[in-house]
């Protein structure tokens, strides 16, 4: 949460990804809307609000995501501790699958959203699953099930490093009315397909067979990881063929996608958004005019 005499960058860990809702869903509430409650509670001289730098469709998860906000308090009192405010904010959380991790006091300048530098997104996939029964608790909803007990991986490879690079990503993003302001080139700097680990590998009865989907951008469009896992997975199936995948890329259309073929939202994760260094620090100057009239 960003903080520059009264700036707050924070990263926070919650179960569900959705880290903001529309106004008009009356009843439902997101991360978001959870966080500037607890934010509310300590009683700022004015209402503060977040900027998210990733926002997530409702069901997808979030390991790690980051907000920054401006934050005053009453009576000129000083900026909080860094540690003091995520203690505080948690006790707040404590009744949500929320937590705040860290907090970073940075410059007023800084912003979530447009100085990260890369966004890492993780979509797990559990195999021979005809069952959500036969998944552990641990799993259940946190993962992809497919009754498929194998998949082509080396084709899956071979797909991928086509994605991998800059590209126009048009026909890997759903339609959205802000895709007609939106540049469709995006520069994918990891994408890889792994062997995972079930939450509770150590423990359950039988082994899962897991895999893991990693994605690396600066920046994603309208449900381009949920698009490319579920294209990735039809060329793994064989429903869908490394030549045909190439030819979804290059029509650069949204409406060259096959229906039924996004990959549910269940199974994908933000876990890292990174930054410079550099942008995340304040300057000397600042801490020595506080120090000066505290």
């Amino acid at each position: 949460m960003k903080y520059s005499s009264n700036n707050f960058l924070g990263e926070s860990l919650a179960k569900d990804g959705v880290v903001g809702v529309s106004r008009y869903q009356p009843g439902y509430s997101g991360v978001q809307d959870h966080l500037e409650e607890a934010l509310r509670r300590l009683k700022p001289i004015s209402p503060v609000s977040l900027l998210v730098s990733s926002r997530t469709d409702s069901g997808v998860h979030a390991f790690s995501n980051s907000a920054h906000f401006d934050f005053q308090r009453r009576n000129n009192k000083p900026p909080f501790a860094e540690d003091v405010l995520v203690q505080a904010l948690n006790f707040y959380l404590r009744a949500e699958q929320i937590r705040v991790t860290r907090a970073h006091r940075v410059p007023s300048d800084f912003h979530a959203r447009f100085r990260a530098q890369s966004r890492t997104y993780v979509y797990r996939m559990a195999l021979g699953v005809c069952s959500h029964t036969q998944l552990p608790l641990t799993e259940c909803d946190l993962c992809w099930g497919l009754r498929d007990k194998e998949l082509d991986v080396g084709a899956m490879r071979e797909a991928a490093a086509l994605l991998a690079g800059t590209h126009d990503f048009s026909s890997f993003a759903a339609e959205s009315h802000e895709m007609v302001f939106k540049r469709p080139v995006r520069n994918m700097d990891v994408l890889s397909i792994q062997p995972g680990l079930s939450f509770a590998h150590s423990h359950f009865h039988r082994e899962i067979s897991l895999w893991e989907l990693t994605f690396r951008s600066r920046s994603f469009l309208y449900r381009q990881v949920r698009r490319m896992t579920g294209a990735l997975v039809a060329v793994g199936q064989g429903r869908l063929s490394v030549s045909q995948l190439a030819d979804i890329l290059k029509a650069r259309d949204t409406r060259a996608y096959p229906q039924n073929m996004l990959a549910p939202a269940r199974g994908l994760f933000l876990t890292r958004v990174d930054y410079k260094e550099s942008d995340l620090q304040l300057s000397d100057q600042l801490y020595s005019n506080e120090n000066a009239t505290d």
